[in-house]
């Protein structure tokens, strides 16, 4: 793929691909939804389901890294999923420590930074180290930012802005200052939300943040979810005209 060095009129580089230019989204979240359908389908467990949705995340971290997107921020475990059975949970919680070792070299070759959004002091200690440590050994790189929101909550999110503005005894004078108090302080709201499954809503992800964001949502379940889907995506991205509230000329 041949990167072109036209820019869209905010900044977000076209890439040429067939059969026209993508405009690249800066920011790309992803509601990563189906893992428990595509595995009942197929007669599986509700975690080869999540096994096989890795994978797709593997795909997708590396194609927005060729992309020259900037920040990718993955819904990983919501603050809702702990309702799920134990078993479930700590069987992701399993998953997730074991994909973070094993995927840490390779998002080092990639030069891949890593964060984790959302309230970890409710994830099991051992995955919160394995996260901690992944974190710290990815921190000096430049490239793809990937951000995974675990144990999250949008609402959540927002509570504890507050309470923290509270706490700290300030009074806010515009919309930068809450924004700074949230867990994504320092990183862009989402150009592009993408959703897999066809299930039409946010689930409390990134309220806030995904004010003026364009939404995709896909049929296809997140396991199937891969390089073609996302170029889909991206490209649809493209052909969406974003005023941001203005009115045209």
């Amino acid at each position: 793929m041949k990167s072109s060095q036209e820019t869209d009129t905010l900044g977000a580089p076209r890439i040429e691909t067939t059969p026209e230019p993508l405009i690249v989204p800066r920011h790309i979240a992803i509601i990563m939804d189906g893992n428990g359908r595509w595995a009942k389908s197929r007669g599986l467990t509700r975690i080869a389901g999540h096994r096989e949705g890795v994978r797709s995340a593997r795909e997708i971290v590396r194609v927005c890294g060729e992309l020259g997107v900037d920040v990718l921020t993955l819904y990983t475990f919501s603050t809702e999923n702990f309702r799920r059975s134990r078993a479930e949970v700590d069987a992701l919680m399993t998953l997730l420590i074991t994909t973070v070792g094993r995927e840490v070299r390779n998002l080092m070759e990639n030069n891949v930074r890593l964060s984790v959004i959302g309230r970890t002091d409710q994830i099991a200690p051992a995955t919160r180290r394995a996260l901690e440590s992944a974190v710290e050994k990815l921190k000096g790189n430049t490239g793809l930012h990937l951000v995974l929101a675990i144990a999250y909550g949008s609402r959540q999110e927002i509570f504890d802005a507050v309470n923290r503005l509270i706490e700290r005894g300030e009074t806010l004078k515009d919309e930068a200052e809450f924004t700074n108090a949230l867990y994504t302080s320092g990183i862009p709201d989402p150009d592009l939300i993408i959703r897999t499954s066809g299930e039409f809503r946010l689930s409390n992800f990134l309220l806030w943040q995904s004010a003026y964001s364009e939404l995709v949502v896909c049929q296809t379940l997140w396991p199937d979810f891969r390089r073609t889907e996302l170029l889909d995506a991206v490209r649809e991205f493209s052909q969406r005209e974003r005023r941001f509230g203005a009115r045209p000329e």
